[in-house]
Order: C-alpha cells, then sequence, then structure tokens
C-alpha cells in the first residue's frame, strides 16, 4: 500500500514511484496528510500529471500545459492565458476529466457564457467570446497531440462568437483635432497622442519608442519593440509580429515639433524610453476625460491606430501600402477595413459600364 499511518506524527505518509516523460524512474514521499483519502488523491493526480494520462482532471492538465508553452509565447500573451483560463475554463471543466468532457459539457459552458454579464452588468463581446472558447480548444487541441486525447470536443462543437465586431470605432480628422486642442499645454501626453494618430503606432509601441528610434535625418521612426507592464515590472518585448518591425516615415511638421521638444528634455540618451512617465492607462483616462468634457463619441486608445488607417484610405492609399505602414499583411488590411473603402464597388461598376458599353 503506498499510503501509510506515521506511527510518530499520527498522520498519513506516502511513497511511490513514478516514470517521468524523460523515462527517468523517481520515488516520491509525501508526508503530513490527514486522511488516508488525501494521502491517495494526491498520489492519484502527481501520476496522472507526470504519465500525461487522459484520466487527469483539466485542473492536472493544465499545469502541464502552461508548463510547455511559457517559454514559446511572450510574458504578456501568457499572462493573458493564465487569466482566460483560470476565469473562464477552470471554474466549468476544472474538476473534470480530460476524457469525461463531452459536446454538451462545451454546450452548456458556452451558453452559460453567452448569458453572464461583466461587472459592468454588459454581456460579453462576440470577439471575446471567440477568444475564450479558441483558449478552450487549444489546450484540448495540445491533449490529442501529446496526450492520447481522443478527440477535440471543443472543434467538434464549434465556436460560439465572431472574429471581429461588425463596427470599427475611429474617429474623423476633425474629431481628433477637438481632441488634441485639449492637450496643447501638456507636452508629453500631446506628442504621445500625435504619434498614435500620425503614425499609427499601437500603444505598446508607442510607449517603447527610446530617443534612439527617432531619426531627424530623414524623419522616421523605427518600430522594433514593444512595451507592457507585468507583476509591476515593465517589459520590453519584440513586436506583435514579424511585419511590425518597420521604419514609419514621420510628417515634417510633427517631426519639427517633437525636435524641439526633445531640445526640453534633460536626459536624451539614446536608449532611454521618451514617454516613461506615461502608462496606459493614463491614455485611458485621458482620453475618457476629454470626450466627457467635449462631447466626441468615446473610443479606445487602439481606435486611433483605426482612424490613421481611415485617414489612409480616405487619402486614396492602396491596402498594400497602408499595410506596409501598419506592420500587417495587406490581406489583413482588406479583409478588417474594407468597409472603409467607399469607391470599389463604385469603380468595379463603372469599370464593367465601360468595357459593356465597347462591345
Amino acid at each position: 500500500m503506498s499510503a501509510y499511518k506515521n506511527k510518530k506524527t499520527g498522520k498519513w505518509d506516502v511513497s511511490f514511484r513514478i516514470v517521468d516523460w524523460k523515462g527517468e524512474t523517481k520515488q516520491i514521499h509525501k508526508r503530513g496528510f490527514i486522511t488516508k483519502r488525501e494521502a491517495l488523491s494526491f498520489e492519484n493526480s502527481y501520476q496522472n500529471e507526470n504519465k500525461g494520462s487522459t484520466d487527469m482532471t483539466v485542473e492536472e492538465f493544465v499545469g502541464l500545459y502552461l508548463h510547455d508553452i511559457q517559454p514559446r509565447i511572450k510574458e504578456s500573451t501568457y499572462d493573458t492565458k493564465v487569466n482566460q483560463i483560470y476565469t473562464k475554463i477552470i471554474p466549468y471543466f476544472g474538476k473534470k476529466k480530460l476524457v469525461d468532457i463531452s459536446s454538451s459539457d462545451v454546450m452548456k459552458w458556452q451558453n452559460e457564457l453567452i448569458s453572464k454579464v461583466n461587472r459592468n452588468n454588459i454581456k460579453y463581446k462576440s470577439s471575446y467570446l471567440k477568444t475564450i472558447h479558441n483558449q478552450l480548444s487549444a489546450m484540448l487541441n495540445f491533449a490529442v497531440r501529446y496526450y492520447g486525447l481522443q478527440k477535440n470536443v471543443a472543434a467538434v462543437v464549434g465556436n460560439m462568437g465572431n472574429e471581429k465586431e461588425i463596427k470599427m470605432k475611429f474617429w474623423t480628422l476633425e474629431q481628433y483635432r477637438i481632441f488634441i486642442q485639449e492637450l496643447t499645454d501638456d507636452p508629453v501626453l500631446y506628442y504621445t497622442f500625435e504619434i498614435l494618430y500620425w503614425c499609427g503606432l499601437r500603444e505598446g509601441e508607442m510607449l517603447a519608442l527610446t530617443f534612439g528610434d527617432i531619426n531627424f535625418s530623414d524623419n522616421t521612426i523605427s518600430v522594433t519593440k514593444t512595451y507592457h507592464k507585468a507583476h509591476g515590472k515593465d517589459i520590453i518585448t519584440m513586436p506583435k509580429t514579424p511585419k511590425s518591425n518597420r521604419i514609419i516615415s514621420m510628417p515634417d511638421e510633427l517631426a519639427e515639433e517633437l525636435k524641439d521638444f526633445f531640445s526640453m528634455i534633460v536626459d536624451t540618451n539614446k536608449d532611454a524610453r521618451i514617454f516613461e512617465s506615461v502608462s496606459k492607462y493614463t491614455l485611458y483616462r485621458t482620453m475618457r476625460s476629454i470626450c466627457k468634457k467635449t462631447g466626441l463619441p468615446r473610443i479606445r486608445v487602439h481606435d486611433l491606430r483605426h482612424s490613421h488607417v481611415s485617414l489612409l484610405i480616405n487619402n486614396g492609399f492602396s491596402a498594400l501600402a497602408i499595410a506596409d505602414r501598419m506592420g500587417h499583411e495587406s490581406e489583413t488590411i482588406t479583409y478588417r477595413y474594407a468597409h472603409l473603402f467607399p469607391s470599389t464597388k463604385t469603380r468595379i461598376v463603372n469599370a464593367l459600364n465601360n468595357l459593356k458599353g465597347g462591345i
């Protein structure tokens, strides 16, 4: 019997051997269980985790899954996954064995999430629901590939949300000008938003910029990294995708303004972050406050990037040129912003009319 009562302590100890995933045999000892059942439960869980059995619970499996993916993804992505798994998946599936999860279980879970509301009493967005389902599906795919699970029931059931919300919010140039006028007395915030709007950078890309990334000889910005804060630490990582590494041309007037701004700063070491005093929450709070004051429609900080794309589309630039500037594939620009290319259908019809009329 692997579990036995310790005569000295009066508690239950457990001792057993395992063969780990490397094929190595190890002797495991664990002391101090109140009951025999607790001791045997520990052994069972430990054995399942180390041999990768589909009899392990989802909660046990998650430890293996996260341990495997952590070295392969960015820290911010890992933190997001951990949050999604432990707040949206573990509470429902945690005690279930992997092998016992059915299509019916997944459907009930989906229905529960669809009907839930967040702390503001608003239902989850369709795109968020899709993200959560994709996380469950990714975990089960991992179990199929490495631990002998017969099928991914989440993939069989299908998703519960759309990839993108239909309505995309953005400001027109006139609306942006109303907004930025409110920041003329705060140069630091003024230039953070000027770069976001006129250059189309992501928040993390803008916050990661160092003085050495700005080249005034040709008025360009080098985007080579991104910034986020996790567990109280400032973290600089590679940009979102390989295409995100890019050089962006600035409007000449913005470059001249930045040059004047830099001349007022004492430490412009090329490796120092330009907007070190700014946080993502500061950006959010500033936009919220000015929208309330001016009556501008509320948009997210990230929607300034959409606003930049809208500006480029309205000025006749192609999807390929815009994709290069934004760090996207041209197909992504065409897909995401198709509704902002209003003249495409008209041009097609006019071209066909001209061809038809020439017969």
